[in-house]
């Protein structure tokens, strides 16, 4: 049987704009960054949990033709590309300050919800993500 998700992605249209946002006003760390040939192989993850990486993808060979990658990126501009990314922290109100600070865009302030306070925001490409404090 499956024990855990290891990866999951991200597409994304510049990768090097990607690490500089999700390293540098994220907080996250480099996993790993190897040219495959084909590909770059980068992916990011929480300090602290390795286990759980998150591939900044490029859209296109080897994983799509070119013709699906135009239509990838087509649907990343226009912010199409749903909820792709949640995050845990102790203190939602915090983070949401200090990755304001950052020049990080937010779409929703911290607010108070069933499972805890979360708010949401995007990253340089349009992709979503959340962050979610749950209650003690």
């Amino acid at each position: 049987m499956l024990k855990t998700i290891n990866i999951s992605h991200i597409f994304v249209l510049d990768q090097d704009e990607a690490l500089d946002f999700y390293v540098n006003k994220l907080g996250l760390e480099v996993s790993a960054d190897q040219d495959l040939g084909d590909m770059r192989w980068l992916t990011v993850s929480v300090p602290g949990e390795p286990g759980r990486q998150i591939l900044l993808e490029k859209p296109g060979p080897p994983s799509t033709d070119e013709n699906a990658a135009e239509q990838i990126r087509e649907l990343i501009t226009k912010g199409a590309s749903g909820f792709n990314v949640g995050f845990t922290t102790d203190d939602c109100r915090k983070t949401y300050q200090t990755l304001k600070e950052r020049g990080v865009e937010f779409t929703d302030e911290p607010t108070e919800r069933p499972y805890g306070i979360d708010c949401g925001g995007r990253d340089p490409f349009g992709n979503h993500f959340r962050i979610v404090q749950f209650p003690r």
